[in-house]
Order: structure tokens, then sequence, then C-alpha cells
């Protein structure tokens, strides 16, 4: 019985619960009757009685209060009403904000000066900061160690990218050099099985290690020397050859026109002959060693 009666309940629709509630027969408390809100109403007499409670009667510089429409429009010559600004429009909106304080400006500028009231600021006037040194230097501190945070995040970030970058070449190379070694070995298999007799994989192999030592030769040549180097050559030249400077040659060896037979057989003045001072002592000398060194160019 109390599953039906909620069933019924529930089933009631709000007119049903309107009438009943206008008859009286729904329980107080469950219900609330609301209000009706205040009608607004526009109490001149109030507001002006209020306005003359805390008007004060000040001169006007002490005011600085200026009334004025919008100045008027230089294109149409005409002072811009408010009716026919559309307030939707921002541009509209804002130009009549903009003409009505020029308008203000120009009134209140020839009587602040008619009073002698200055308008501009002078030249040599320093205003206070309104931040001490002390906090102005911890600003710039934090703004420098921001910036120094980034530049080093974006360091970081460089670094990530170039070592992606080398693993990313890395591993094209050994790929490569994987896909190159597994075709050589397949052609070496077939060459074996005789499934083919071209030996072009040689030829491959060979052309590619001479166009790598072309390229490392080309590459040193270009290169030269370095700035040490050039600077010694510049200061003391190149010097020529040093090894093997002192060997004779096919046409030194043929060349006899500075050849002195008294010299040779030490039969000069002084020179070792049998009258001189040198006598059989100067004959049974051992020659040195760089006239061993001669002797032995000319017998080769």
């Amino acid at each position: 019985s109390d599953s039906g009666s909620d069933s019924e309940d529930s089933s009631l629709s709000d007119s049903e619960l309107q009438e009943a509630f206008a008859r009286g027969a729904l329980k107080p408390g469950l219900n609330v009757v609301l209000e009706e809100r205040p009608k607004r109403r526009n109490d001149t007499d109030g507001l002006k009685q209020c306005l003359a409670e805390f008007r004060q009667q000040l001169t006007w510089v002490e005011r600085l209060d200026v009334t004025l429409g919008p100045v008027t429009d230089p294109v149409s010559q005409s002072a811009s009403t408010s009716d026919a600004v559309d307030p939707e429009n921002d541009f509209q909106r804002e130009m009549s904000f903009y003409r009505q304080a020029q308008a203000a400006v120009l009134d209140a500028l020839p009587r602040l000066r008619k009073l002698q009231v200055p308008t501009r600021r002078p030249d040599d006037y320093f205003a206070e900061m309104a931040k001490s040194d002390q906090q102005m230097q911890k600003i710039r501190q934090k703004l420098k160690s921001k910036q120094e945070a980034m530049e080093r995040s974006e360091k970081a970030k460089q670094l990530r990218a170039m070592r992606k970058y080398g693993k990313k070449v890395q591993i094209e190379v050994l790929q490569r050099r994987q896909k190159e070694k597994k075709n050589m070995l397949n052609a070496v298999k077939k060459y074996q099985k005789g499934l083919s007799d071209k030996l072009d994989f040689l030829d491959e192999e060979q052309t590619s290690s001479q166009g790598n030592k072309k390229g490392n030769a080309s590459q040193r040549t270009k290169k030269g020397p370095n700035a040490k180097r050039r600077y010694k050559n510049q200061k003391f030249g190149f010097g020529g050859k040093k090894k093997g400077s002192k060997w004779n040659t096919k046409e030194s060896f043929n060349d006899v026109s500075s050849f002195q037979s008294k010299v040779a057989h030490n039969k000069g003045p002084g020179k070792g002959g049998r009258g001189g001072k040198g006598g059989k002592k100067a004959l049974n000398k051992r020659p040195g060693k760089r006239a061993r060194q001669k002797m032995k160019n000319r017998a080769r």
C-alpha cells in the first residue's frame, strides 16, 4: 500500500500540485512561498539630498572636475552624440571616450595656465623610485639566473639533438656495412657453389679502397703544413736536401775538372811529400772517415 501511494504521489503533475497547494491540502513546512522582488525606483529627491549632505564647496583647482561632451569630429565637422555611438562597436565606443577626454583637456589646460599651475614636468626633475636599490638588485639577480637557466636548458637540448643525430648516423653506417658484408658473403657463396662465375664484387671492393686512399691523399695534399711550419720556413728557409747530399752522381763522377794530381798524390809543398814535413808518416797515416766514405762512393 505504501509503495502504491508513493507511485501515485510521484505521478502527480505540477498543475495538480499547484491546485492542491491553492486548496490548502498540502502540509505546511514542505513548501515555501516566494515573495515578490521589490521593484526598483529612481528616488531623485533622496539622491539630491545625499549629494547635498556630502558636497563641499571647494574651488575648481582643488576639484579639477570637467564635464563636457565629445570634441568636434574633424572629418564630419560635428560633435558625435551618445545616440549615434553603437555600444557594441568597440571602435566607436573607444573613439567617443577619446574625443570626450580630448575636449576635457582642451578646456582644462587654458584654465590651469591662467591660474599659473604647471602642467609639465621640468627637465631637471628626478622622481624617487618606488622600490629600493636592494629590491631592484634582487630582481636583477633573479632575471639573470632565469636567463642562465634558459641558456643551460637550450645548450642541453642542442647536445641531446647532436647526440641523437650522431647515433642515427652511426646506426646508418653500421647498417650499410652489414648490408655490404651480407651481399659480399652471398656473392662468395654463389661463386663457390658454381651458381655464378663473376668476380665483380672483388673489383668493387678494390675500387672502393682505392677511392678511399685517393681521398685521404687529396686531403693530405690540400691540408699543407701548419702555421708553425710555415713560420719556420719563412724565417730559416727550406735548407734543401740533407740526407744523401754528399753522394756522388754519374755527372760528378765523370767531372774531373777540379782534380789536382799533386794534391791527390801528396806531392805538393807541405802536404807530406818526400822532402816535406810529413815524410813517410803522412803516407802511412790512415785516411779519415770522410775520405773512406769518398773512396767507397767512387768504388760504387
